[in-house]
């Protein structure tokens, strides 16, 4: 039984994590601004209404890590945030919105979870294709992929600085999977990929992946629109 953090599980992929960690018999901190109706009063999962960007909701997090785990043995920053506009038009206040979820708070939440991270724990960050160096790139999604991108190489950083703990850091990258987020960047795209089926990869990358990779990008895109 693993001691599984994921943020952004209101709906989507997140949500279908939770669902799945919890089925195999994990304990999971399911952490989204919205408490979805899916995940109340489920076995083995407690979920936290916190919004990541804010300090005074972070310390929320970190006072039930605290208080009810020893330690984490998996934390997926599964939380994102998308803006569709040309660069032209958009504001620095939106910029900044994409980098405080999709950047600034996936570094708290590994900040806050670095105490209680051993020796074999994995931290997974799910990236986008549009972060990938030499990918296909999209109008519109200047704040976007850009901020996915960051999280790319802060994730390489941290796989070095705390590789002699035993601390794993990788990335997934996304392509095409068939959820809100996906609606807001290409209205009326279709995926061949369901949430639930982006989800069971993830979670079995989670637990397993570390064994064979470290401060590495996968890519797993089977189309990008």
């Amino acid at each position: 039984m693993k001691n599984v953090i994921i943020t952004g599980t209101s709906r989507g992929i997140g949500l279908e994590m939770a669902l799945q960690f919890a089925a195999q018999g994990h304990q999971v901190l399911a952490i989204s601004r919205n408490i979805p109706v899916a995940l109340t009063g489920k076995a083995n999962i407690h979920c936290l209404s916190a919004d990541i960007t804010k300090a005074v909701d972070l310390e929320i997090v970190n006072d039930y890590i605290k208080k009810s785990w020893t330690h984490v043995d998996i934390l997926i920053n599964n939380a994102g945030a998308i803006i569709n506009k040309s660069f032209e038009d958009i504001t620095a206040e939106e910029f900044e919105y994409v980098y405080k979820v999709n950047v600034f708070a996936v570094a708290s939440i590994i900040q806050i979870c670095l105490p209680y991270l051993n020796n074999g724990s994995h931290v997974v960050t799910i990236s986008s294709m549009g972060g990938v160096q030499g990918s296909m790139k999209f109008p519109g999604l200047a704040a976007y992929s850009s901020s996915k991108g960051a999280v790319i190489t802060l994730s390489e950083l941290l796989a070095e600085e705390y590789k002699e703990l035993g601390i794993s850091f990788n990335v997934i990258a996304l392509g095409a999977v068939q959820t809100e987020m996906l609606d807001e960047a290409f209205p009326g795209y279709l995926a061949p990929v369901e949430p639930f089926e982006m989800a069971e990869y993830i979670v079995d990358f989670s637990q397993n992946g570390n064994k064979y990779f470290n401060g590495k990008v996968l890519q797993a895109s089977s189309t990008t629109p």
